[in-house]
């Protein structure tokens, strides 16, 4: 059941919403399993994915041994492993999966497409000497990870590039070797997975340039890079390139300052989710400042605007996924430079305001906080739709 546009204005207004735009900071039950931690270990460069039912954390770094698990964990510094923290419960759980997990486990970037996972490229130790190309899936409903057998020539090994689907196809833009940046923008056809190596119709001098750790928004026409840099530099985001899968042609876009404040600093190590044609843009690094803003651009009118949310610490290299509902949740990254220290916290944010639904939803988990120990017949029972018992499970 959806409220009516004005009946959910006006309970924004009176402050009966007030989570709206105000980071939360979770604190979930440990899930105790049968040998080391029982939620992540703080963690940068790893990547994140939801779906309505669970957060998905995937690979990380932290050169902090007794913090990275210490001799317990034989991949030190990095982390291979894939994570799900469950919304209803609140709980972390480390998802035991078969078949081959990628070794590149900082910098590599995931999407998720319907139960599926995928991973690509990503960077192992030291950094920009063992790098990948494949594409590794990860059904996350079975729990098995498979490598894509692909056609065609296969991106160089990058890590920091940045990718959207978008009709049936992957494209990948942008990343690094470890010494060399990237404008290349390759395409993968999921049916055929056949990789394609886009040359736009530009001239080489209005290519964007070349860069690491930006991000992608799409609105089925054009992909937008947002951000990104290189170890020196940081793009800021008062223009935006974005490429025209129709025309073949890279476009540059003027975006429309927030009227008081202005741009968005210029950043990379940032994260970013898009619900509809709105894109947020969350923390990052300019080369002096560790970030903890929020903003969203419109892509039908390219203003920027500020989001009175403010992370609860700044933080660069972690990771942030959306609900289908429009709940954003953030975990991890670098939040101190000099002392180079990791998070691990877990934060979410509202970015739209709630359906009925949501709202009514989190209510009842918080009132009866046992719901998910019992049996769907008795769910059911209770007047449970299918699709919340769903989450539930």
């Amino acid at each position: 059941c959806e409220c009516s546009p004005v009946k959910m204005s006006s309970a924004q207004h009176d402050g009966t919403f007030s989570q709206l735009n105000k980071f939360e900071k979770l604190s979930w039950r440990p899930f105790i399993r049968d040998s080391g931690h029982c939620v992540p270990p703080a963690r940068s460069g790893h990547r994140c994915v939801a779906d309505s039912t669970n957060l998905y954390v995937f690979g990380g770094y932290n050169p902090d041994f007794e913090e990275a698990g210490g001799s317990e964990n034989e991949d030190y510094p990095l982390f291979r492993e894939l994570w799900r923290f469950h919304f209803a419960t609140a709980t972390w759980q480390q998802v035991r999966t078969e078949g081959y997990m990628p070794t590149e486990l900082a910098s590599m970037s995931a999407v998720l497409h319907g139960n599926n996972l995928l991973v690509f490229g990503g960077t192992g130790i030291p950094f920009g000497e063992n790098n990948g190309n494949d594409v590794h899936v990860c059904n996350v409903q079975y729990k098995r990870w498979n490598l894509l057998n692909c056609r065609g020539k296969k991106p160089n090994k990058i890590y920091g590039q940045a990718m959207v689907i978008i009709n049936g196809y992957l494209y990948v833009f942008g990343g690094t070797t470890g010494y060399l940046y990237s404008t290349d923008l390759h395409r993968l056809d999921l049916t055929t997975r056949e990789w394609t190596h886009l040359k736009p119709n530009n001239a080489p001098s209005d290519l964007p340039e070349e860069r690491y750790r930006h991000e992608l928004a799409h609105d089925g026409q054009r992909i937008y890079i947002l951000g990104g840099g290189t170890s020196w530099t940081s793009y800021s985001l008062d223009k935006i390139h974005a490429y025209n899968l129709e025309t073949n042609y890279w476009e540059e876009i003027i975006t429309k300052p927030h009227e008081k404040i202005g741009y968005p600093a210029a950043r990379r190590c940032h994260s970013c989710v898009q619900v509809k044609d709105e894109v947020f843009i969350c923390g990052g690094y300019n080369g002096e400042l560790i970030l903890s803003d929020l903003w969203k651009i419109n892509l039908q009118t390219f203003q920027w605007t500020r989001l009175p949310a403010i992370m609860p610490e700044p933080a660069y290299f972690h990771c942030a996924a959306v609900t289908p509902a429009g709940c954003m949740y953030v975990h991890g990254g670098v939040v101190n430079m000099s002392g180079n220290r990791r998070t691990g916290s877990l934060y979410k944010v509202w970015l739209v305001v709630p359906s009925l639904l949501e709202l009514t939803w989190e209510k009842l988990l918080k009132t009866f906080p046992h719901l998910a120990q019992l049996s769907t017949l008795q769910l059911l029972s209770l007047g449970l739709t299918h699709t919340l018992i769903q989450r539930l499970k």
